[in-house]
């Protein structure tokens, strides 16, 4: 997809701050919500909104959506009676005549950009179940019936959380959660009241609106799919946003043990899906992007409890610092994210040798232009005194650049473990190089 015209970073990330600020003046003491939707916007992700009844979960989905242009809305309420056609849109009848289930889209969930569904656990497990493949592979597939869905983004709202097979599938699928509790603090009280005797709680109509066209495109750069603006995230820190994200999964596995009562559980244990750690990685990216930067740096991941986290649960929120302030002290203090980039650089030229044997016939030198802190080329230049090394010399290069790191965690010795065994096959236990004939 190519930018759309008049589109610009710059511009569009203006924009976005702008639409947030005008919402968050809207809908009062709810800004970590309002960043969580439009994260959510920015990577083209659903969310789910729990509260009790009359917090305004409707009027915030409302308003959020309000600040876009050319983006079509469906909007309804579940309820245990309906059937997938409430969503999909009505069955053709002739086609039923002929024993076929086709579905008139017009109108309907499929063809809508955004959506809003009220009370989603009210819906019948039947209906749920099709909204599945819908909201996660945007795609309608009934039957013979199968076609692309518009969907960028469903916020859903309920007052309680109803726990089944189905309905554990379905949370997956809404990877920010929020729960919204009612205010009581008498001024948060009062400038409610003042935003309600303007607009009487109704949408208020921003001067200007976002091009949903421009909303589209920046989701392609923050999935990495728009080859004219990419957002650079180093191995190092690939690395290290995976180790933070384990390290919470097990502090909150953790804490249930000791405070099950603290906790809102759902399941004997807190589990983080590969699908959801893969996103948190688009996450991480959209926000440096909102930072104006197409790097990412470590503050960035920082940040990650918007989507690990229910938002409105503050002990959730300080667990995952935690887990980040830990590491990050780990290994910035101890020289880890210097041993990390090093033992990453190894495993990305060893991981070259073995789908292309054919450069262990080459000077190391046609390795350099990889992008790493210390380069290998210029310190088999220093060891060797050149890069040219034959076969027996690039094995022992590899090997006297890796055993000198002495690693500063478990993890960095895990790794070390893993790229000795990788030099062995590599280079073969006898002196047969990967892929010899």
């Amino acid at each position: 997809m190519s930018a759309p015209a008049g589109f610009s970073p710059e511009i569009f990330i203006k924009e976005m701050k702008s639409a947030m600020e005008f919402v968050e003046r809207r809908v009062i003491n709810r800004s970590e919500v309002v960043e969580q939707i439009f994260l959510a916007l920015l990577m083209g992700e659903h969310v789910l909104l729990e509260s009790r009844t009359g917090v305004g979960k409707t009027l915030l989905a409302d308003q959020v959506f309000a600040m876009f242009s050319g983006a079509r809305t469906f909007k309804v309420q579940a309820s245990k009676e309906q059937q997938p056609d409430t969503y999909f849109g009505g069955l053709d009848i002739e086609e039923l005549k002929k024993g076929r289930i086709i579905h008139n889209t017009e109108g309907s969930l499929i063809e809508s950009e955004f959506g809003f569904i009220d009370e989603i656990f009210d819906a019948n497990d039947y209906t749920l179940r099709a909204l599945l493949t819908t909201l996660n592979e945007r795609a309608l597939i009934r039957g013979i019936q199968q076609m692309p869905a518009a969907i960028h983004t469903v916020i859903s709202a309920t007052n309680y959380l109803r726990i089944s097979e189905i309905t554990e599938a379905l949370l997956d699928r809404f990877l920010f959660k929020a729960l919204i509790s009612p205010d009581k603090d008498p001024f948060v009280q009062y400038q409610i009241s003042e935003q309600y005797l303007k607009a009487s709680g109704n949408v208020i109509q921003p001067e200007k609106k976002i091009s949903y066209e421009w909303l589209k495109y920046a989701s392609t750069i923050i999935k990495g799919e728009a080859k004219d603006n990419i957002i650079a995230y180093s191995p190092e820190m690939v690395y290290f946003t995976n180790l933070v994200i384990r390290h919470y999964e097990v502090q909150r596995n953790r804490m249930m043990q000791e405070r099950p009562h603290e906790e809102r559980a759902r399941h004997k244990d807190f589990y983080i899906s590969p699908r959801t750690q893969a996103k948190a990685l688009d996450l991480v990216r959209g926000l440096a992007f909102l930072k104006g930067r197409m790097t990412v740096e470590r503050a960035d991941v920082s940040r990650l409890h918007y989507l690990l986290c229910t938002s409105g649960i503050p002990s959730e929120k300080a667990l995952f610092q935690k887990s980040f302030e830990t590491l990050s002290h780990l290994y910035g203090a101890s020289g880890g994210f210097e041993q990390l980039s090093q033992m990453l650089m190894l495993e990305e030229i060893l991981r070259n040798f073995k789908s292309d044997p054919a450069l262990l016939k080459k000077p190391v030198s046609e390795l350099e232009g990889i992008n790493v802190k210390r380069s290998l080329v210029a310190w088999a230049k220093e060891t060797f005194g050149s890069a040219d090394a034959d076969l027996e010399q690039k094995r022992r290069l590899t090997e006297k650049f890796l055993a000198p790191i002495q690693p500063v965690t478990e993890d960095l010795k895990q790794l070390k473990l893993h790229l000795e065994k990788e030099i062995k096959i590599v280079f073969g236990h006898d002196g047969e190089p990967f892929g010899g004939n």
